[in-house]
Formats: structure tokens, sequence, C-alpha cells
């Protein structure tokens, strides 16, 4: 039980900027065995949404909890996921072979793609998030949250680390467990499941179709991933969650 909750901690530490003693923060190299916890991690950053959104919507309009909710889930990420959705924007949409994508994937600076990628992702979040059922909104949020970081097991499962030598990817591709898989997949869709009953099928396809068109696209273009491929395909799933939301209504 103490392994695992040293597990959760090093995820939470990984993909927030929530404070975890240092102790618990596990290693770059246990970084595949926490992954199992993503799940969590974004049911935990969606309880704090859902916590703004009943205390904010009492005397603010909707739009206004919305732009509140997506502050808070930038901030208590880091702009983690923005940041690779940037990245990978920037080196798909300009480099053309394997090296030159890896090259300018590795490069800090944003470019004209990766600046239209966060405008444009941050954009739909807040279009589709208007659009939901007032009385879905928490679902959704939840959906959200916990689907676009299941994505990460899935890929880095069936995908070899596009950089063998470095990177978040090498820490993660091609090193999660069966185990792991599994047992991430039976929380997140447990959760769904409990969030948005019969409509949770339809959402749970929507992950898995997002998730299996990128990494064709990842394996395709560069022969696997890092972790800016991982971090866009969060970014893409949580928008897609949410336009299907906006489908399903």
């Amino acid at each position: 039980m103490k392994r695992l909750w040293h597990l959760f901690l090093s995820a939470v530490a990984f993909m927030t900027r929530l404070p975890v003693p240092r102790e618990m923060q596990g290693t770059p190299d246990g970084l595949a065995g926490a992954a199992v916890f993503f799940p969590l991690v974004g049911l935990l950053t969606s309880a704090g949404a859902v916590i703004l959104n009943h205390v904010f919507s009492r005397f603010v309009a909707h739009d206004v909890v919305i732009l509140i909710v997506l502050v808070f889930l930038v901030a208590i990420t880091g702009g983690f996921h923005e940041d690779a959705l940037a990245d990978a924007a920037d080196g798909f949409g300009g480099g053309w072979g394997k090296d030159q994508i890896l090259s300018i994937m590795r490069d800090s600076r944003v470019g004209s793609f990766g600046a239209l990628a966060i405008a444009l992702s941050v954009l739909a979040r807040f279009v589709f998030l208007a659009n939901l059922p007032p009385q879905r909104f928490d679902s959704y949020l939840v959906a959200g949250q916990v689907t676009c970081r299941w994505t990460a097991l899935p890929l880095a499962f069936f995908l070899p680390p596009a950089r063998e030598e470095s990177g978040q990817g090498a820490r993660v591709a091609g090193k999660i467990t069966t185990l792991s898989l599994v047992m991430g997949t039976l929380l997140t869709f447990g959760i769904l499941g409990v969030a948005l009953r019969m409509k949770a099928l339809w959402v749970g396809l929507t992950a898995v179709v997002t998730t299996v068109v990128s990494g064709a696209y990842f394996r395709r273009r560069i022969g696997g991933v890092t972790g800016d491929c991982l971090g866009a395909t969060n970014q893409l799933t949580e928008v897609a969650v949410y336009f299907a939301g906006v489908v399903l209504r």
C-alpha cells in the first residue's frame, strides 16, 4: 500500500504543480510505474474545477465560471500539456523528416504552428464547455480530465520511444506493463460510467478513436512517441470529449 501511495504521489508531482514532498516524488525511472495513476490525477484536477464551478456559479455568469475553470486547469498543471501541444504542432507542422521534426520539438521556442495550436485548443475548450448542458457540466469536466490523461497509457504501451536517448517519452514509451494498462483503463472507464452513465460508451469511444488516430500518425511520421506527442494527444482528447458532450447533450 505504501508503494502504491508513493506511485500516486509521483504521478501527482509529474503532472501537476501541487506540492509533493521530495522524498515522495519517485525517480525518473519510476514514472512508467506511476502512469497507472494518471487517470486519478485527472480526477483530482477535475475535483478542483468542479468545486470552483459550484462556488463561482452563484455569483458570476457561466462564461466567467468557464474562464476561471480553464485558468485553474492551466495553473494547476503549469501549462504542461499546452506546452507539449505547441511543441508537437511546431514539429509536425514545420518538419518534413523524422530528424527535423524531433529537432523542432526539442526547441523551447514557440513557433506559429504552436501558437495557433494553443489558441485553438483554449478557444475550443471554452466554446464546447460553454455549450454543454449545465446539468452535465461537472460530469464532462471529470470525463475530459480523466480520459485525456488515460491516453498516455495505451500510447506508451503500444508505441516505442521516438528518441531512445532521452526525453519524457523515453521514460514511459515501451515500459508500460500490461497490468498498468488494464488497471488504468478499468479505472478510467469506471469513472466514466459513474459520471456519464449511458453516454460513457460514446465518450469512451471518442477518447479511444482520438488516441488510435494520434498514435497511428505518430508512428507514421516519427516511428514512435515523445513526451510532446503524449501531451498533444492529451489536449486533443480533452477537446474531443467536450465536443462529444455538445453533440450528445
